[in-house]
């Protein structure tokens, strides 16, 4: 029988995901999130978070507070996703009043402009990186990699509007999922590591 893994802290929630925040210059605050959530320190295993991703983006609000309350509910509960959804925002909120009253005085720093474009490319490096391995993931079988490859045309290549290609798409998704979830033994529960440092 498997072992539950204990709770993970409350402090140990909010101090990763006001890190996040904090740190996160650049944009990227998804791939931040896989890493420190799955690779990092198994709070959640990787169809976890891909789902995360998948309802952030569908709900109405922005991607990056729709998976940061979605991961603390996964792993505390309403309290969690309270505590995650304030954590990845204070530090922002302070910082970009702090930095926007300097803001003039910076951009004629020698270099800042240079290290501005640095830290975006590094963003999307990441989310590069964090989209090859949902991919991977996700397209382990024929059905998947078909729909990703008929969207991929329908959108990037054929230029169609995005909401028919949804409306088509998503249930033959959403189907292809029911059918594979039914199919699918029941998995262990992944152990969690609660490291304490950052």
């Amino acid at each position: 029988m498997p072992v539950t893994p204990p709770p993970v802290p409350l402090r140990h929630i909010f101090r990763v995901f006001f890190m996040i925040g904090a740190t996160s210059f650049g944009g990227g605050l998804i791939a931040w999130f896989h890493r420190e959530t799955v690779l990092k320190r198994n709070w959640l295993n990787q169809e976890q978070f891909m789902s995360g991703v998948a309802l952030g983006q569908v709900l109405p609000g922005a991607n990056v507070t729709n998976l940061a309350v979605y991961i603390g509910q996964l792993l505390r509960g309403p309290v969690g996703a309270v505590v995650s959804l304030v954590a990845v925002l204070t530090g922002p909120f302070f910082l970009c009043i702090a930095l926007a009253s300097v803001y003039q005085d910076a951009i004629k720093i020698p270099g800042f402009h240079a290290a501005m474009d640095g830290i975006a490319a590094a963003a999307i490096g990441m989310i590069l990186r964090l989209g090859y391995m949902g991919a991977v993931h996700s397209c382990r079988k024929p059905p998947p990699i078909l729909i990703a490859l008929a969207v991929f045309l329908a959108i990037g290549v054929l230029k169609w509007p995005l909401l028919p290609v949804a409306l088509v798409a998503a249930p033959l998704s959403i189907a292809l999922a029911f059918a594979r979830g039914k199919k699918a033994p029941p998995q262990p529960d992944k152990p969690r590591t609660d490291k304490p440092h950052a």
